[in-house]
């Protein structure tokens, strides 16, 4: 009933690691290599983000992408419906805990954004971190 693919999933992250990268323009296969994921398949979503108003894209020689607003006002929601549709639309036809449940994870998607993925990744990286 809620069909979020992968591709929602991998372009939070690698917005997230634009957020990291500030203002620069970074490279579709600079961002693909970090993140580990198919560079062919990252230019698609990116093309998609960038027709949807979410990405900026750069030509030339320091060419890259950036994100079209500041990180902390790109919600995942918006990312998401971006690329894979209105989320559970047939859970709101269904009704009941089905439509409870799309409406639950609407509002952390809207309340999330790019700026909290980016943050939360960094906490995450620092608590794996240990000193000898």
């Amino acid at each position: 009933m809620i069909s979020i693919t992968s591709k929602s999933r991998y372009a939070v992250v690698a917005m997230a690691e634009l957020a990291r990268s500030g203002e620069n323009p970074v490279p579709v296969k600079e961002l693909a290599e970090r993140r580990d994921i198919p560079d062919q398949f990252l230019e698609q979503l990116f093309s998609t983000l960038r027709r949807a108003g979410l990405l900026t894209s750069h030509r030339g020689s320091k060419g890259g992408y950036t994100l079209a607003r500041p990180a902390g006002e790109i919600t995942v929601l918006e990312v998401v419906q971006a690329l894979d549709g209105k989320v559970g639309q047939e859970a709101d036809e269904a009704g009941g805990i089905w439509a409870d449940g799309v409406a639950a994870l609407r509002k952390v998607f809207r309340e999330t954004t790019i700026a909290d993925i980016e943050a939360r990744e960094s906490e995450e990286a620092a608590a794996r971190m240990y000193f000898i």
